[in-house]
């Protein structure tokens, strides 16, 4: 690459690891995706309350704060960068609560409290728009779009949601307005010629993005970064979309109007993936099936390469996927050890999602773009990922009343253990419901209504009827931790009578500190673990899992389909924490196991294909996922385990593998960053579903990473 491009990368690179270190210093840990977020000045903005609590509701106030954040944004213009614009504030973030007290849901409380479900209600974003729609109409397009759609649907409370989107949009232009402004200044001002030319060149993609769809792949680019800092900035969206797919004709327009070259377009890729880590597919099928790798394709991988931060690409891995763009991703995470990219199951999303009753041609178009889950761009609206049971507390519950049976048994403890899941499931369900009915109220989705199709199209909010799908998502969380500790109870006490109910009960009542209470617990944790072919523990998972699906399933009915998951984010801590010890050998307030995964430490040999194995075995079977997460040493993930990576990724897909996320990480360099943060600043990893720097995670987080990869 020419060292110019080398150089500025190199220096967006330096100036990247510097704005996190400032993020610690002023802002302190982020236990969440690793947001290009810069900090901003010091009380530059505050958010402009609407309610007597401090906070702000609804789609005015919605529209107010955001307006107003957008007239005083700070600008950010860096001239080692293609493009214009970082965000700086949180507003979902600043708000003081988050749901609208005029809708209070405290009869579902105390089930959530019970079996400790995330509810969901009043969360932010959760769906993907559809860049499509923005890069054909561009910002002035959308306003026209708006304006067709007023004379048809002009109810008052249409006029003033159409009224309130126009405001968006002219918020955001003149956001970008004050950018361009603010290089003419530094034109005038800059000595250096090259330089000069650079920022001539930014004030013209953005004078043009500013109102009109973009014509080159600069400018397309540029219009993708201002639509998702706004979005970002309004409620942390972080979703992308097919982006090989969506940039490939500009880059194939430039290519053959010489206005570009390859290392140019690195150049701009690379700015664009440094922006901000948001979530973005590569390769897979288009909705006819045929393959979506390009040219492009390998230069997203080779940019990732050159900025080599956190990133959350996923290339989606089919029988037709070009075999060369495979081997380069996986040369890529082997190289770096950055955690990316990660690998997403076409086979299992597409059979799966075509369960719901869906086409073919629709299902591909599903894509990965956020930490577990999937999404059509937007035609959907999901919650994926924002509503959780958690199975081992429900466990736990089922536990505790059985003992105050007269005779206890597995086959007793299940009945039980089927009672409270349904409820729980119920409750969570209920929750969505709930948030569905007065989301409007809350938290308007104001940006993304305008990528979606049928928010502008029916004058109504995308949670409020104007999505054309709900398929929406409840997941699962400790399965692993619920399946051990029934394979436990039954192999040890039931089958092999080494241990009484009794003396299982009062080791786990103890925490296993009472007498006898570690060989009590050491004979439990050592029994048959899901995870490994055949035991006992698999078939209570399997069990377990066909549970969950049915009654995720049932809370289908009229326009909302409900589609079960597994997946606990980031949640493994706070869900054990609310857990008791368990008879699986678990001490009270451990992490539960991640998501889908087997409990760590489940099997010493041949423990990859296991895992690959055992949670294809699991999935939920209905278009969301089950994550593999995978922790592999750089001992067995070298460049001559290329190929042995690439086929166990191959055979987790084949076996219906729906999406894997692989860290590569030296222990050593682990336990010394856990112990000292700050003097690895550049060590980026892949907590679960989104990468982040160690350094910015907090103490428990960071312990979290560490106990996974002792304990592979």
């Amino acid at each position: 690459m020419n060292q110019l491009f080398e150089d500025k990368i190199k220096a967006l690179r330096a100036r990247k690891i510097e704005q996190t270190k400032e993020k610690i210093r002023v802002e302190g840990i982020l236990d969440e995706d690793d947001y290009g977020r810069v900090v901003p000045p010091a009380n530059s903005w505050n958010i402009i309350p609407n309610h007597e609590d401090g906070s702000f509701y609804g789609f005015e106030a919605w529209t107010e704060n955001f307006c107003n954040l957008m007239e005083v944004h700070p600008v950010y213009v860096d001239t080692n960068d293609a493009f214009a614009g970082r965000w700086m504030y949180f507003m979902s973030k600043m708000k003081k609560n988050k749901w609208n007290p005029a809708y209070p849901y405290d009869a579902l409380k105390p089930n959530i409290e019970k079996y400790n479900i995330i509810c969901g209600i009043g969360e932010d974003a959760h769906f993907a728009p559809d860049f499509q729609i923005g890069l054909t109409l561009g910002w002035d397009g959308l306003i026209q779009k708006i304006e067709r759609y007023k004379q048809i649907n002009n109810t008052p409370e249409q006029l003033h949601f159409y009224d309130l989107h126009i405001r968006g949009i002219q918020a955001v232009q003149g956001w970008i307005q004050r950018h361009i402004d603010k290089m003419e200044e530094m034109y005038a001002s800059e000595e250096d010629e090259a330089t000069r030319q650079h920022l001539k060149e930014m004030i013209e993609t953005n004078q043009w993005v500013k109102n009109h769809p973009p014509r080159t792949l600069r400018e397309a680019c540029q219009w993708i970064i201002w639509y998702h800092l706004a979005s970002r900035t309004y409620n942390r969206d972080g979703a992308g979309g097919q982006i090989d797919a969506l940039l490939q004709p500009y880059y194939e327009k430039d290519m053959a109007e010489g206005r570009i070259t390859d290392e140019i377009a690195v150049y701009y890729l690379a700015c664009f993936l440094i922006n901000d880590p948001i979530y973005w597919q590569l390769g897979g099928p288009d909705k006819d099936g045929n393959d979506q790798t390009s040219r492009i394709s390998f230069l997203i991988l080779e940019a990732a390469d050159k900025i080599n931060t956190s990133l959350n690409l996923t290339v989606r891995v089919y029988d037709g996927l070009n075999k060369d763009l495979l081997r380069k991703s996986v040369e890529y995470l082997i190289k770096n050890k950055n955690g990316w990219p990660r690998f997403s199951g076409d086979k299992a999303l597409v059979s799966g999602f075509m369960k719901n009753g869906y086409s073919a041609e629709l299902a591909r178009q599903r894509i990965a773009v956020g930490c577990n889950w999937m999404s059509l761009p937007g035609l959907e609206y999901t919650l994926n990922d924002l509503v959780k049971v958690n199975i081992a507390k429900v466990f736990e519950v089922a536990y505790q009343e059985m003992l105050q049976q007269e005779t206890y048994s597995t086959s007793l403890l299940w009945e039980i253990f089927n009672k409270h899941l349904a409820i729980a499931v119920q409750t969570a369900g209920d929750g969505i419901r709930h948030h569905l009915k007065y989301q409007k109220y809350n938290e308007p989705e104001l940006i993304l209504n305008l990528l979606s199709h049928g928010p502008i199209e029916k004058g109504c909010d995308v949670s409020d009827g104007g999505a054309t799908y709900y398929n929406l998502s409840i997941d699962g969380a400790g399965l692993a931790i619920a399946a051990d500790s029934f394979a436990a109870l039954e192999q040890r006490i039931e089958k092999e009578k080494k241990l009484s109910w009794e003396t299982v009960i009062d080791a786990v009542a103890s925490n296993y500190t009472c007498e006898g209470g570690e060989i009590v617990r050491h004979v439990l944790k050592n029994s048959e673990h899901y995870g490994t072919e055949g035991s006992i523990g698999e078939k209570w998972a399997m069990q377990i899992r066909d549970l969950f699906v049915d009654l995720v399933k049932g809370q289908s009915a009229g326009n909302y389909l409900f589609i079960p998951g597994f997946f606990s984010w980031a949640n493994t801590i706070e869900f054990g924490e609310k857990v008791q010890a368990t008879p699986n050998g678990r001490k009270a307030g451990e992490p539960i196991a991640h998501g889908a995964n087997p409990v760590p430490g489940f099997a010493t040999d041949g423990a990859s294909l296991a895992l690959a194995s055992s949670i294809a075995k699991i999935q939920p079977g209905y278009g969301n996922t089950a994550p593999m997460q995978w922790e592999l040493d750089p001992t067995f993930a070298k460049e001559n385990h290329v190929e042995i990576i690439e086929a166990i990724i191959k055979t987790h897909v084949e076996l219906g593998g729906t999406l894997i996320n692989v860290n590569i990480m030296d222990k050593e360099t682990v336990l010394a960053a856990h112990k000292n943060p700050a003097a690895y600043p550049e060590l980026v990893v892949r907590v679960t579903g989104f990468t982040a720097y160690f350094s910015m995670l907090s103490p428990k987080f960071r312990q979290l990473v560490v106990d996974r990869l002792l304990e592979n």
